[in-house]
């Protein structure tokens, strides 16, 4: 019989093609979301293009009430927990809003699952935890000094996760720390809908490209890089969909122990700089996408590259997809879909 995962956030731009690889490797999926910054067509949409239908329960992850029905009504084997807010820049702006989603959030989750039973997680963490750590590639052993509350967030949940995996009798978890997510899925069925200004590059250049917006502002032209741009490993949505399959079965394999949290980077180890993804968003569609240098925003720091060797050598996971095919594919999403899913 195969398992059934809970996958909070599911309606999300991650969580949708998580739970479409999920629903496609086997698994039953239950979503659990409040729909603040998703749409149900998502998962409507993820339904028609997969092997299964996931169900979808609305809800917030800081309700206790609502955590306890889900796991009443439903058999669940294993949490993939994607639900939270995303964007630095808002962080710094309303940090209390981040820790009472953020971390309130998670750990009414957590204790939800430790009332019910429930024992296996995959926490979606963040490279943002790393910091600042002039330009060389990250990996998991790397010195964590988040510059930004949303960083600083991600963190105090994974160490909270970390210390009831330890506590709780047959617990095991995988920390998945992003880089930076983008593109959709090769179909064009789902892919990143934000509301309001979009905080990441990818969405804000599609955004452009439709006409929805006149230019992309460069956000600091007076980094220590090649071309002064911003440097960011960013890793195909389907590639990071894929890790949280691979992190699920490592979590039921004979090789995952007990009371042990993994900590995996999921990037692709080559870093882009803003303008060098402007020209590979220009090739991909065919046309000259207008830009204006802007200062810098809070809390962004020069470089965030991965070494993702352990993601390899833990869970069999390495990335195929390039920056040409993460722009073609977003474009594909946005062309199709330019209001998104509205």
């Amino acid at each position: 019989m195969s398992k059934t995962v809970l996958a909070t956030g599911g309606a999300g731009y991650i969580g949708s093609h998580v739970v479409l690889a999920l629903l496609n490797a086997g698994y039953r999926v239950v979503v659990f979301d409040n729909l603040s910054n998703s749409s149900p067509k998502a998962i409507e949409r993820v339904a028609r293009i997969s092997n299964g239908a996931p169900v979808l329960v609305e809800g917030d992850v800081r309700d206790a009430g609502a955590l306890d029905t889900l796991f009443e009504n439903h058999k669940i084997d294993a949490v993939i927990h994607l639900a939270g807010l995303k964007a630095v820049g808002e962080s710094v702006a309303r940090p209390g809003l981040y820790y009472d989603v953020n971390v309130a959030g998670s750990s009414q989750l957590l204790n939800a699952m430790l009332r019910h039973g429930v024992s296996r997680m995959v926490f979606s963490s963040s490279a943002t935890v790393y910091g600042e750590t002039g330009g060389r590639p990250m990996d998991e052993n790397t010195p964590t000094g988040p510059v930004n509350p949303y960083g600083k967030t991600k963190l105090m949940v994974e160490q909270i996760l970390t210390d009831m995996t330890a506590a709780s009798s047959g617990w095991r978890s995988v920390v998945l720390r992003y880089f930076n997510p983008v593109a959709a899925h090769g179909s064009g069925e789902i892919g990143e809908d934000p509301l309001g200004v979009p905080d990441n590059l990818f969405p804000f250049i599609a955004q452009v490209a439709t006409g929805r917006r006149a230019q992309l502002d460069i956000f600091g032209n007076d980094y220590d890089t090649p071309d002064g741009t911003a440097i960011r490993d960013y890793i195909h949505v389907e590639d990071l969909a894929r890790g949280h399959v691979m992190a699920i079965e490592h979590l039921f394999s004979g090789q995952a122990a007990d009371n042990r949290t993994s900590v995996v980077n999921l990037g692709t180890g080559q870093g882009s700089s803003v303008r060098e993804v402007h020209r590979a968003w220009e090739a991909a569609c065919g046309f000259d996408i207008a830009t204006r240098n802007a200062p810098r925003r809070a809390g962004d720091v020069a470089i965030i590259c991965a070494e993702p060797g352990k993601a390899a050598d833990l869970l069999g996971w390495r990335a195929k997809y390039d920056l040409a095919r993460m722009c073609a594919d977003h474009w594909r999403w946005q062309k199709r879909n330019p209001e998104g899913y509205r």
